[in-house]
């Protein structure tokens, strides 16, 4: 086996920082995207097609970053995709043109999730993987997870009162929610930054061998078993793209009408409540596998999911959401160690890249489908169902499909 190469200290803490800077600006983003768009003059639709079409447009940029950052150099692809995050940032906050903002949404990289987007959560997972023993892995995903989680739930909590405050001083609502674009720009640039002092031991510890016969976007002896789990993920991911955190947030505004502020405290303890369940999520592994967990918690938190529509008040339904919340993020790390557990050290890069992506597409095409229903009152609430049933089946097809797959320190 290659021998792995150790990060400075110094680069662990710029890999936490960069995500948390990252994860800050997609959470300050979500709460007003749709808003903004909607308040830009653009039509319930236009939104969902815009938020689509965003999502299809970063999957071409990723794959590409992504499947050759470990020959071409890591570093050299998360400056690439941090430049990419400022021009979305700059053109979004510009114009209120559909055809340019489309433009922007699908060269640019913007998160109308909340959630990772772009080549960065596979490069830096990959770089984070081949300094700690395999024992250690989940539990350092479950610390960078809760990391982002924390910036997501404070960039939520600020975009939300700047948006109010921004009103609050007789802004417009358009000019309020567009002072969060411009501040998601501007910390694209501050990535930019950080990036920029990452030292060469953040690169593949050796050359990727998936060159040869067989090899598939920077894969060849991982090749099966990526496939077989990118379509599971991709399903997974199609599903979560009905309830995206744009569209939850302009779901909860639609449906009970609270004030800017409040969506901005409400997605701030969703976040933390999800970061938190990360450290959970190690400490279970270690008792029932990886497999297994990602999937007994998952199931519970799509029940739960599909409960909040049916809820008559706000409190009712955000209470049924926060323990949703609690739960439902505890898949992400054991997710994201069991991809770099089952493939090889070269391949991890261009594994989780491959992974990421397809995840990209299938959220990519749901909320075509969730705007054109969030135009219909009747059907408010049908997102929250395709959503949940779909998650289910993805739950059941993973527990079949791979409980006898174990990585190697469950073996």
């Amino acid at each position: 086996m290659t021998p792995t190469r150790s990060l400075r200290s110094v680069d662990y803490g710029l890999l936490f920082g960069t995500r948390s800077v990252r994860l800050f600006a997609y959470g300050f983003l979500s709460v007003a995207l749709a808003l903004y768009l909607v308040a830009a003059g653009l039509s319930e639709a236009q939104v969902g097609w815009l938020l689509s079409l965003t999502l299809l447009g970063d999957t071409a940029v990723s794959l590409w970053l992504t499947t050759h950052a470990d020959r071409l150099g890591r570093r050299r692809m998360l400056l690439a995709g941090a430049g990419l995050m400022v021009l979305a940032g700059v053109v979004f906050a510009a114009t209120r043109d559909f055809w340019v903002l489309l433009a922007a949404a699908i060269v640019g990289v913007i998160s109308p999730s909340g959630n990772e987007v772009g080549p960065f959560l596979a490069i830096e997972q990959a770089a984070l993987a081949q300094t700690v023993p395999a024992e250690q892995r989940t539990a350092t995903f479950a610390r960078y997870n809760l990391a982002g989680s924390l910036a997501t739930a404070a960039g939520a909590l600020a975009g939300g009162a700047l948006a109010q405050a921004g009103q609050g001083f007789g802004l417009t609502a358009l000019a309020s929610y567009r002072l969060i674009v411009w501040g998601y720009a501007l910390a694209g640039g501050l990535l930019a930054l950080l990036f920029t002092r990452l030292s060469p031991a953040i690169e593949a510890a050796s050359e990727p061998a998936a060159n040869g016969p067989g090899a598939w976007f920077g894969l060849a002896h991982s090749r099966p078993v990526v496939a077989r789990l990118a379509g599971l993920f991709m399903l997974d991911a199609f599903a979560g793209g009905f309830v995206v955190q744009s569209l939850l947030a302009y779901w909860l505004y639609t449906r009970f009408n609270p004030d800017p502020a409040v969506l901005g405290v409400i997605f701030f303890g969703a976040n933390l409540l999800a970061g938190l369940s990360a450290l959970s999520a190690a400490w279970l592994a270690r008792k029932i596998g990886l497999v297994n967990t990602m999937v007994f918690t998952h199931l519970p938190s799509n029940i739960l999911l599909m409960l909040v529509p049916l809820m008559p008040t706000l409190p009712l339904a955000l209470a049924v959401l926060l323990l949703r919340f609690s739960i439902s993020q505890m898949d992400v790390p054991t997710r994201q160690s069991y991809v770099m557990a089952v493939v090889p050290p070269t391949e991890r890069s261009a594994a989780s890249g491959v992974t990421g992506v397809v995840r990209t597409i299938g959220a990519a095409l749901a909320p075509v489908f969730a705007g054109s229903l969030l135009e219909q009152p009747s059907l408010l609430g049908v997102p929250f169902f395709i959503a949940g049933g779909l998650k289910i089946v993805y739950d059941l097809a993973l527990y079949r499909g791979f409980r006898s797959l174990r990585p190697p320190e469950e073996v």
